[in-house]
């Protein structure tokens, strides 16, 4: 990054995080928990790419970033077995409530969650094996400042796999419903290059930039194709208008519930297409399975 560069992002590191959080604490998080069957069930392929891919092994210490609803921080805690510890993090306190719930349900005792921004968290230096994360580091203001803070995190050696979303053209759940909400309401307002959001980390170059900065070796960026599963066309097109760019141009634009509605309508007739013979829908997807390591 230039000069100019860095010092114009250091200047939005003090609202944008502050931004996420109340996003992440009285939005999306909210919402979030309140679907959390829902979310958990679209991405169940994903996060098995992303287990077998990081391969968690017994005694290890696993820093679990934007842990959530503790979907992923569950079979870490598992896998690293009760010599092993898992320490969840997460921006929102509501998606972190049910994670305690969830954690204390499984009688799962080697787990510790933290409400923290983990850009700028002072972590324990060099104590954790596996740095992971499942769609949980694409809302950083800075993400420069905040793999060169989790590097430091890692232990000499230690490595980092993770999943982001791969741009939105590659992911019909996500482009479907925004063309749709694009025709109805117009296209957003321009946005900065690689803006905090789903798909920032679409840009592979971009993405490696970053972890190349922060000093990570051996960075591998590889594309996952999956799918996200639902119930019926009508729970994912709902879903759609809740989440992501669809709700976000929605929220931009102020739509009205009539027009709200007519999206919804229009993708759930779209996502018919995609419904399998015992009614379920599969929609294809991609991932970017994103590792690498601390130099040991």
């Amino acid at each position: 990054m230039s000069d100019r560069s860095s010092a114009a992002q250091g200047a939005a590191n003090a609202t944008g995080n502050a931004e996420m959080g109340r996003y992440w604490n009285e939005v999306a998080g909210p919402r979030w928990v309140g679907r959390q069957a829902v979310q958990e069930a679209r991405n169940a392929e994903m996060l098995a790419l992303l287990l077998e891919a990081a391969a968690p092994r017994p005694g290890e210490r696993v820093l679990d970033i934007g842990c959530g609803t503790g979907v992923t921080t569950e079979p870490y805690a598992i896998a690293v077995g009760p010599q092993g510890h898992v320490t969840g993090v997460d921006i929102s306190r509501p998606m972190l409530d049910a994670a305690g719930k969830r954690i204390a349900g499984r009688g799962l005792h080697n787990v510790t969650l933290m409400l923290a921004d983990a850009q700028v968290h002072a972590f324990a230096p060099a104590s954790f094996d596996l740095l992971t994360s499942r769609l949980g580091v694409m809302f950083f203001a800075d993400p420069f400042a905040a793999f060169a803070n989790l590097i430091a995190a890692l232990k000499p050696g230690g490595r980092l796999c993770m999943a982001v979303w791969a741009p939105l053209a590659e992911n019909l759940h996500w482009k479907i419903p925004y063309e749709i909400a694009v025709r109805h309401l117009g296209p957003p307002a321009p946005q900065p290059p690689h803006a905090p959001g789903p798909h920032a980390f679409g840009d592979r170059d971009y993405l490696r930039r970053i972890l190349e900065t922060a000093r990570f070796r051996d960075v591998a960026i590889t594309p996952r194709h999956f799918h996200i599963h639902g119930d019926t066309p009508a729970a994912l097109a709902e879903h759609a208008g809740m989440f992501g760019a669809v709700q976000r141009l929605m929220d931009e634009k102020e739509a009205g519930e009539e027009a709200r509605q007519a999206i919804v309508d229009e993708t759930e007739a779209a996502f018919s297409n995609y419904v399998e013979a015992d009614g379920t829908v599969r929609l294809p997807a991609t991932c970017l399975i994103v590792s690498g390591r601390r130099a040991g």
